[in-house]
């Protein structure tokens, strides 16, 4: 099978065309390089030993997609993950979200459309869920407004592609993606956020690289057993497996709906304080940290239940938090060596 990965040079994007590589798929990536690095490539291609097919392409540039497309036969599913994602810009910069997020999807959706490509994976989120009343979270839970642009672009995205499916031909599967951090064993591929980090763990590792003077634990008073919030953090290698696991289920017509959702986690909830202090005992380090006010838009706690995911879709996390924290900072203390 062809698949295209729409911001395949990205964190989760590149390591899961590793995964996908190594599952025998036939891969073409198309990113613009905004939240990416073309040097991205150049270690995908050393971490799976095949060559790759690439085009620097703004996916929201409808016309120029399409003369992708036309130019790029046999394409029989696509992984879209070309979308911004930072909670808080989101908040300053909600039309530029609204645009890139959702014109992206239209794009891609007609592109589905029109070239007879039958297989659409979106990477969703559990901000979806807010500050669900009842935990763990299921596919079931009620999705609230989102309190961030970023979190309304995923609600309005699943809907669409729900109301895409029913119309057409197309097969859709949307993974809930909880916390996604850590990097690949071979210290090659990791989290590459632009300036300040918006993510727990980059900022971590940030922090004990000597980049930021300290970390904020933002609040320290919420309901929780050491008064920090609680979040369902998962391996982002087991994230990029789910996708050729979900990508498998489409291809062998095991899907029981034409639109299926999944929540992708590991059912564990973790703490800051938790997060932090496994990266000091897995790396052997300490950190400079403080608390802070709470953020505006934070939820409390929220961990997933992964019933589904295990038992339907046939995917089950295997890395804990130890990988996760070393394995990022063997990310970032190879970045500091580049």
């Amino acid at each position: 099978m062809k698949v295209l990965v729409a911001g395949g040079a990205g964190y989760i994007g590149s390591h899961t065309v590793v995964e996908l590589l190594a599952g025998g798929f036939d891969v073409v990536i198309v990113d613009n390089f905004i939240n990416s690095e073309p040097f991205i490539l150049d270690n995908i291609r050393k971490v799976s030993g095949k060559s790759l097919s690439f085009t620097e392409l703004d996916v929201t540039d409808k016309n120029a997609l399409f003369s992708f497309f036309e130019k790029e036969k046999d394409i029989a599913a696509i992984i879209h993950f070309a979308a911004l994602k930072a909670v808080g810009e989101s908040g300053h910069q909600p039309l530029r979200y609204y645009q890139n997020n959702l014109v992206s999807l239209f794009n891609l959706l007609e592109c589905a459309e029109k070239f007879n490509v039958g297989n659409f994976l979106f990477s969703s989120s559990a901000t979806v869920y807010g500050q669900a009343e009842v935990l763990p979270v299921t596919e079931q839970s009620p999705v609230i407004a989102p309190e961030s642009p970023y979190g309304n672009t995923k609600k309005i995205a699943e809907e669409i592609i729900r109301d895409v499916t029913k119309a057409t031909n197309l097969r859709g599967i949307c993974l809930r993606y909880f916390n996604p951090c850590g990097a690949h064993s071979s210290a090659l591929l990791g989290e590459l956020p632009r300036g300040v980090p918006n993510n727990l763990v980059p900022y971590i590792t940030q922090t004990a690289a000597g980049l930021r003077q300290k970390l904020s634990i933002y609040g320290n008073d919420y309901n929780t057993p050491d008064g920090t919030a609680i979040r369902d953090y998962i391996h982002v290698v087991d994230l990029a497996k789910a996708h050729v696991t979900a990508l498998n289920r489409m291809a062998g017509g095991k899907q029981k709906e034409q639109f299926e959702i999944y929540n992708i986690g590991t059912g564990v909830g973790y703490s800051v304080l938790q997060v932090v202090k496994a990266f000091e005992e897995a790396n052997n380090l300490k950190l400079n940290y403080e608390f802070a006010p709470r953020r505006k838009g934070d939820t409390e706690t929220l961990y997933a239940d992964t019933t589904l995911a295990n038992n339907e879709l046939g995917w089950k996390a295997e890395l804990g938090l130890n990988d996760m924290m070393g394995s990022a900072w063997k990310w970032q203390e190879g970045l500091a060596k580049t």
